[in-house]
C-alpha cells in the first residue's frame, strides 16, 4: 500500500473530487520524507560515534588489561624468586639452627668440663699453697743466711785488710740476696746496707793500680835524678883548721876497698834508698796498710829534699809526685760497720720467738717463684 492509499479517505466517494484532493496534498509527503532522512541520518551518526566511543572504550580496556597482565606476571616472576630466596634462607636458617643446636651441646659439655677443672685447679691451689708455705720458710732462711755471711764477710775485710772497695762489694751482694726475701719485715734492712755501702765507698782510696803504676815510674827515675852539689853539703869555712883541710886534701885522698871513688858510692847508696823507700810504699799499697805507705812515701821525700838537687826540674817533679801519691793513700776516717748485721740478727730471732722459725711470707703466691729464680742467677 502506497503512502495515498494510507491518506485517502476510506468515507470519500470514488472519482475526480478524490483526485483533486490527491493532488492537493501532494506537497507535503515531500517535506515529512526529507526530516526523517536527516533523522536517519542523525541517528546514523550518533550510532557511529557511539559505537566508535565504545570501541574506543574497549581498545583502552584492551590497553590497560594488557599493562595489568605485565605487571602481574612481573609481580608473579618477582614473587617467584621471594618464595625461592625465602626458601634458601628457611632452608640456611634451618643448618644454622642445627649448628647452633650442635654448638650449645658441645658448650654444654665444655661447660661441665670447665667445672670439673675449677675444681681440680682449687685443689691443686690448694696443695700448692700448702707446698709453697713449707718451701718458702727454708728459702728464705737460706737467703738470710746468705745475707749475714755477706755482711760478716764484708765487715771482716774492711777490718783486717782495710779494703774499702772489697768490702763494699760484698756490701752490695749482701743487699742483692736480702731483696730476694718475700717477707717484708726484711725490706727496711736494705737501707742501713745501702748506707754502709756508701760510706764504704767514700772512704775507698784511690785506685790500687794507678797507685802502684805512679810508685813504678818514681822508683825507675830515682836512678836518673841528679844529687846535691858536694860543695853545697857543708857551708864554706875560713877557719885555720879549713885551711889545714884544702891543703892536706892534695896530699892524702880516701878510695873504698873496691876501688870506687867516696862519691860514687854514696851516690848510688842514697839512689838505692830512695828506690827501697818507694819499694815499701809499694809492699804497703797491696798490703792495703796506708799508714806505712804514707810514712814510706814521706820518707822519700826527705831523702828527695836532703840527698838530690832541689833546684833541678826532674827532682822538684818527683816530690810533686810524692805530693799527690801522700794525698791520694792519705787514710780516711774509719768506717763502723756492724750496725745492719746487728739489725739483721735482731730481726730473725723476733721471727725465731715468734714461733715461725723463719720470715713468714705475706705476698702473694707467684712471689716465691721469682725469688727462686733470682736466687738461681745470683753466682
Amino acid at each position: 500500500m502506497s503512502q495515498d492509499d494510507l491518506t485517502r479517505d476510506p468515507a470519500a466517494p470514488t472519482g475526480a473530487p478524490s483526485d483533486t484532493r490527491r493532488a492537493k496534498t501532494a506537497a507535503p509527503p515531500r517535506r515529512s520524507g526529507g526530516g526523517t532522512l536527516a533523522l536517519a541520518l542523525l541517528l546514523a551518526l550518533l550510532a557511529i560515534a557511539g559505537t566508535g566511543y565504545v570501541g574506543w572504550q574497549q581498545w583502552q580496556q584492551m590497553q590497560h588489561r594488557g599493562a595489568s597482565e605485565r605487571a602481574a606476571a612481573d609481580v608473579q616472576q618477582r614473587v617467584s624468586v621471594l618464595e625461592h630466596t625465602l626458601a634458601g634462607v628457611s632452608s640456611n636458617g634451618s643448618s644454622l639452627q642445627q649448628r647452633l643446636n650442635d654448638a650449645e651441646q658441645v658448650n654444654h659439655a665444655l661447660r661441665e668440663q670447665l667445672l670439673g677443672q675449677n675444681g681440680r685447679l682449687r685443689a691443686l691451689e690448694s696443695a700448692v699453697g700448702k707446698l709453697s708455705e713449707k718451701t718458702l720458710s727454708s728459702h728464705d732462711a737460706m737467703l738470710l743466711d746468705n745475707t749475714e755471711a755477706l755482711l760478716r764477710m764484708g765487715q771482716q775485710r774492711y777490718e783486717l785488710f782495710h779494703d774499702a772497695r772489697g768490702a763494699a762489694a760484698a756490701y752490695a751482694l749482701a743487699e742483692q740476696t736480702l731483696a730476694a726475701v718475700d717477707d717484708q719485715a726484711f725490706a727496711g734492712l736494705r737501707q742501713g746496707i745501702e748506707a754502709e755501702r756508701s760510706a764504704l765507698l767514700q772512704s775507698a782510696p784511690a785506685s790500687r793500680d794507678a797507685l802502684l803504676a805512679g810508685l813504678a815510674q818514681l822508683r825507675a827515675e830515682a836512678v836518673k835524678l841528679p844529687l846535691r852539689p858536694l860543695d853545697s853539703d857543708t857551708a864554706p869555712d875560713q877557719g885555720a883548721w879549713a885551711r889545714v883541710g884544702r891543703a892536706l886534701s892534695s896530699v892524702i885522698s880516701i878510695h873504698r876497698d873496691n876501688g870506687a871513688p867516696l862519691s860514687t858510692a854514696d851516690a848510688g847508696l842514697v839512689r838505692e834508698l830512695l828506690r827501697l823507700d818507694l819499694a815499701q810504699a809499694q809492699a804497703a799499697v797491696l798490703a792495703r796498710d796506708a799508714a806505712a805507705a804514707d810514712a814510706a812515701l814521706k820518707r822519700a821525700d826527705a831523702s828527695l829534699a836532703a840527698r838530690f838537687d832541689a833546684q833541678a826540674a826532674s827532682v822538684k817533679q818527683a816530690r810533686a809526685r810524692i805530693a799527690t801519691l801522700l794525698d791520694q793513700i792519705k787514710p780516711a776516717a774509719p768506717v763502723q760497720l756492724g750496725a745492719a748485721l746487728g739489725e739483721l740478727r735482731n730481726l730473725r730471732s723476733v721471727h725465731a720467738l715468734a714461733g715461725s722459725g723463719t720470715a713468714t711470707t705475706p705476698a702473694a703466691t707467684p712471689a716465691p717463684a721469682s725469688s727462686s729464680s733470682s736466687h738461681g742467677t745470683r753466682p
